[in-house]
């Protein structure tokens, strides 16, 4: 089974997007998130595949929408959450990319989360819920200081990190 990793930038705020964009401009993070995720599925939704307006290459794109006729010339579009992971199954790992309800779809089958922490808080209008600490553990930390200072922390579930 893949290894079901949540990959997400989030202001102090809990912000993760506004009007179907990302409300900050970080290459330096997004160069991480290519090099993390280049060979590996993402799974995402249809707002956030169509924030990004085209699949991203080196990666099989598995697109989450409840209409049932959307097509997507290059992607691969489900109906569920069991459909996008079991299209995946025999990955190494899988990232989860978005938006808020995959996230949350998501979150009780995730093995780990990479989390890139803004140190400042952004307008906007779609959130990220806090991460569950009962759940999770931090296990590495890295600041960052390119365009501004922010931090990516990796979390892995407890059950997990302690070898279980």
């Amino acid at each position: 089974m893949a290894e079901v990793i949540i990959i997400v930038a989030v202001a102090k705020n809990n912000v993760i997007g506004r009007d179907g964009t990302l409300p900050w401009h970080l290459p330096s993070d997004l160069r991480h998130f290519k090099k993390t995720t280049m060979g590996y599925p993402l799974i995402m939704g249809r707002k956030t595949y169509e924030s990004i307006g085209r699949p991203l290459p080196g990666r099989d794109n598995v697109v989450m929408t409840r209409n049932t006729d959307l097509e997507l010339p290059g992607c691969i579009v489900v109906h569920t959450m069991e459909e996008a992971i079991d299209h995946c199954r025999n990955e190494e790992k899988v990232f989860i990319i978005g938006g808020e309800d995959i996230f949350k779809l998501a979150m009780s089958m995730t093995d780990t989360i990479i989390y890139t922490a803004l140190e400042r808080d952004v307008e906007g209008d779609v959130y990220l819920d806090p991460i569950d600490t009962n759940m999770f553990e931090i296990v590495d930390r890295k600041a960052c200081d390119e365009e501004e200072p922010y931090q990516i922390i990796r979390y892995e579930r407890k059950s997990r990190a302690m070898g279980g």
